[in-house]
């Protein structure tokens, strides 16, 4: 994701222009680990199958077509802020008819409201001066948002967001649960599902992304630990006034194509949300 307002397009921009994509959606092993364990948790995070999806924040749109494959939603929107990511986007995407971008920022909209069924905020809020305002626009065009973001209890994540040279540079930033959960209620919504999952930092040697893979499940499935040692907090939040709402998956509901079924709901690492 680009941020709008937060360190400004450039960093993100300046990868595009040099590498021509995002340094975390490349084939380093930690990154593809990592980015697989997010992409499970988002789709047990609800039911995008026949819906509609908004992809807000979407970079240079592999996650949106990772989920129009694996997903099979009616159809996909990408909004992002920086206009040469959205021109990867668009490549990424070859033409098919149900998968469109479009240069928008996450607090501005153009967009009717309940255009769509889900909300996607996948690694955005942290990066906004302004997340409230994306939340609260998220639940606008859609009554159901499913977010992503680093996990603010996560001691290690403090520490490389002041001495990691690319969080620094890109301004990354956690955010505690809690505080998230917040938001969601001030944007006049309900956190329906959380989820704490995976331990592979984004980039590191593939020595220690294959035993940080390895110890990921048991922490996923310890109950306050998880809290702590969990790369990420995902949540899924329905509006609670004009909510259609989005129906949650069942437990155990398969969606083809997608990671083993340990990858897409741990034991233990989804709660739903009366159980805080």
């Amino acid at each position: 994701m680009v941020p709008s307002d937060a360190s400004g397009p450039r960093p993100f921009e300046r990868d595009i222009a040099l590498e021509g994509r995002f340094l975390y959606t490349g084939e380093r092993l930690s990154s593809r680990l990592a980015n697989a364990r997010i992409a499970a948790a988002v789709l047990a995070a609800a039911a995008f199958g026949g819906k509609r999806v908004i992809d807000v924040g979407c970079g240079d749109g592999a996650y949106t077509v990772e989920l129009a494959r694996r997903a099979h939603p009616a159809f996909i929107h990408g909004v992002d802020s920086a206009a040469s990511a959205i021109e990867v986007a668009r490549a990424r995407a070859d033409g098919r008819e149900a998968i469109t971008f479009e240069v928008a920022t996450a607090h501005a909209l153009s967009l009717a409201d309940d255009a769509f069924d889900v909300a996607i905020l996948r690694g955005v809020l942290h990066h906004l001066d302004r997340p409230l305002d994306a939340l609260r626009e998220a639940l606008r065009v859609a009554p159901t948002v499913v977010a992503v973001e680093p996990n603010g209890l996560n001691p290690g994540l403090k520490v490389l967001e002041r001495v990691s040279r690319y969080h620094v540079e890109h301004g990354e930033r956690s955010h505690p649960p809690r505080r998230l959960d917040g938001w969601a209620a001030a944007a006049g919504a309900t956190v329906m599902r959380r989820q704490w999952v995976g331990f592979v930092p984004m980039f590191c040697p593939d020595r220690y992304a294959r035993a940080a893979k390895r110890v990921e499940p048991v922490l996923e499935r310890a109950p306050v630990l998880r809290t702590l040692a969990c790369a990420q907090y995902v949540f899924t939040a329905s509006r609670t006034s004009r909510s259609a709402g989005c129906r949650l998956p069942p437990r155990g509901h398969e969606v083809p194509d997608r990671e083993p079924q340990r990858e897409a709901a741990e034991p233990g690492a989804v709660e739903r949300g009366d159980h805080r």
